[in-house]
């Protein structure tokens, strides 16, 4: 009986870290910058100025050059993090409401060439 609640303890636990971990939409990566926000790829993660609260401004070419950290189905909003509805029906990710998106020329972690780009992009930081 004892190992079988111990057993049933370990299932919860591995459960609850398991959700928590799935609930993390980024991670944090180290920069020439300092730490940046990155996608579960190790893909630096950006901002676009010309975007509002929740809302994405970047569609057709700019999302082929800034494609959108996109959120899976069922995914969840976890604190600073929350989930936008694009116009195309698709959910992006979202930090303090800002829209997040990777660089199509970035090509490994820790790569921030898009920082600046056109004067509308930054960094996404921690």
């Amino acid at each position: 009986m004892k190992s079988m609640k111990f057993l049933i303890a370990l299932a919860v636990a591995s459960a609850a870290a398991t959700s928590a971990f799935a609930a993390e939409p980024v991670k944090v990566v180290e920069s020439a910058k300092g730490k940046v926000l990155a996608g579960e790829n190790g893909m630096t993660l950006y901002t676009f100025k010309k975007d509002k609260m929740g809302v994405s401004n970047c569609y057709d070419q700019c999302a082929k050059n800034w494609p959108p950290l996109v959120a899976a189905s069922g995914a969840k909003a976890d604190g600073a993090y929350s989930i936008i509805d694009r116009k195309d029906g698709s959910k992006q990710w979202a930090k303090d409401g800002m829209p997040l998106y990777f660089w199509v020329k970035d090509t490994k972690t820790g790569d921030i060439t898009g920082d600046g780009v056109g004067g509308n992009w930054d960094l996404a930081k921690p």
